[in-house]
């Protein structure tokens, strides 16, 4: 028989079991739903945190949207801006480059000439702007021009209908035929009818800056007569673009060659005001009297030993109580001070060159940091060197403060560092070996223009233009002004 004193014991535990076992059951209810709690809370945080992200997407998208449309509207604005500049060229000088070139007489024998002298030179100078420095790599870039660049130079079509470009033959005969001094001349005549006329500046409140024109020649290296000489230009320039050129001949120099130069452009661009500056080598009494008499211009010269008795005078002056201005400029590891010492021409220096009014003693101060590696180890040296120099000019006080006097000091390099300088490194012309004819000339012409035409477009950064101008072909034709309309 069965105990029956244990029954309710084992009822007992049963019930205890069942409680245990509903209190399992509800611990591990209660775990899986604070598991699905976190599980919501983790997948709300994540969602929340993927619109979040979602959000900051599109935000990102649109705000690149908007700065692309940006970008299209400020490049249509800058082409219009472009196309109208162009447009504005076109009318102030004339016409396109085109025009340039059609009042320059052609050489070559009207029979069987299938390609007019504007379309070849107007490709010429579309090869320079699109990088091509060596006449090599512009007959080759000629010859395989598109259809657009061909038609907006005037080509000629062929028998099936397509433009026909010049071979390398006639390219290169062209330029050796051409008159380099007209070709020069018409160049120059086109760029200078783009720059705005400027009156003759009357100063009364006080001093201002008037317009000025540099004069420096040049040795084209690369380039040699049939002599064997090497070819010698002396150039006027004005802001960086050359209006007036022409060639020293080999048994003479600069000096004679600057009044006739100086002379031909007052005819056609008008220097009265303008403020003339050159060199040493140009502080001649008659360039002086050409000036202001002549022309009705202003001088400022340096003063050097090649006039030894006003260089003497000059350093002989009592610079003590003259006017000083003072600046300062550095890069390219140096670092420079311009001291100016500026005073009225006394009676001595008036008697020795004509329409003297100040004079100048200029003072440069150049400090240059250089490095220097000994083989074991790299060691800064920093070398000091100063130079003085004397200055002459026909601007009196009244229009022309000591200021004015520097910034037209200043301003003379501009045709060495915008002109002779850009030439040589970024057009490579010292490089260059063309000897034959009138090419070396026609060529450095050809690269004045470029230059000019990209600098009065409002551009300053004359190989970035090119690199630029490689890829825009819209870019190209405004440079070259072949763009009748928006």
């Amino acid at each position: 028989m069965r105990d029956q004193s244990r029954m309710p014991v084992m009822a007992d535990a049963a019930e205890s079991v069942i409680a245990e076992a509903e209190e399992v059951v509800r611990l591990a209810a209660a775990r899986e739903g604070a598991r699905q709690r976190r599980q919501a809370r983790r997948a709300e945080a994540q969602r929340q945190r993927q619109e979040k992200r979602d959000r900051k997407a599109a935000e990102l998208r649109e705000r690149d949207r908007a700065g692309e449309r940006r970008l299209r509207e400020a490049a249509d604005e800058a082409r219009k801006a472009m196309l109208e500049r162009a447009a504005e060229l076109r009318g102030a000088a004339g016409g396109s480059a085109l025009d340039c070139f059609a009042g320059v007489a052609d050489p070559r024998d009207p029979r069987g000439r299938r390609h007019s002298l504007p379309c070849v030179l107007a490709l010429v100078l579309s090869a320079m702007l699109h990088g091509k420095t060596t006449l090599a790599g512009i007959t080759a870039w000629i010859a395989h021009a598109g259809q657009e660049t061909l038609a907006a130079a005037g080509a000629r079509a062929g028998r099936d209908g397509r433009l026909q470009a010049p071979s390398p033959k006639t390219v290169t005969r062209l330029l050796g035929l051409l008159g380099a001094q007209a070709l020069a001349d018409a160049v120059a005549r086109y760029l200078a009818a783009a720059i705005p006329a400027q009156p003759p500046a009357c100063p009364v409140a006080g001093p201002v800056l008037q317009p000025s024109l540099h004069c420096d020649g040049k040795e084209v290296r690369g380039a040699a007569r049939p002599d064997g000489t090497s070819l010698f230009l002396l150039s006027a320039a004005t802001g960086g673009i050359v209006i007036a050129e022409r060639e020293i001949p080999a048994k003479t120099n600069e000096i004679p060659e600057i009044g006739p130069m100086l002379r031909e452009l007052n005819a056609r661009f008008p220097l009265a005001g303008w403020v003339i500056s050159a060199d040493a080598l140009h502080a001649q009494r008659a360039l002086a009297a050409l000036a202001c008499e002549e022309l009705s211009a202003h001088y400022v010269l340096t003063v050097k030993g090649n006039q030894a008795g006003l260089h003497a005078a000059l350093q002989g002056l009592c610079w003590a109580g003259a006017a000083r201005h003072v600046t300062t400029g550095k890069g390219h590891g140096r670092r420079e001070t311009r001291r100016h010492l500026v005073m009225d021409a006394p009676d001595e220096v008036k008697a020795l060159f004509p329409h003297a009014a100040q004079v100048a003693k200029v003072i440069r101060t150049r400090t240059v940091t250089t490095s220097k590696h000994d083989g074991k180890k790299r060691a800064r040296v920093t070398q000091t060197t100063t130079e003085t120099v004397y200055v002459i000019t026909s601007l009196t006080a009244r229009e022309a403060a000591p200021e004015h006097i520097a910034a037209y000091i200043r301003s003379h390099w501009s045709i060495e560092n915008q002109v002779h300088l850009v030439r040589d490194v970024t057009l490579r012309e010292d490089s260059l070996k063309v000897r034959a004819g009138s090419r070396p000339r026609a060529l450095v012409t050809v690269r004045n223009l470029a230059t000019g035409l990209i600098r009065q477009s409002g551009r300053d950064d004359i190989a970035a233009t090119i690199r630029d101008a490689e890829y825009d072909n819209t870019l190209l034709l405004a440079l070259l002004r072949l763009t009748p309309s928006l």
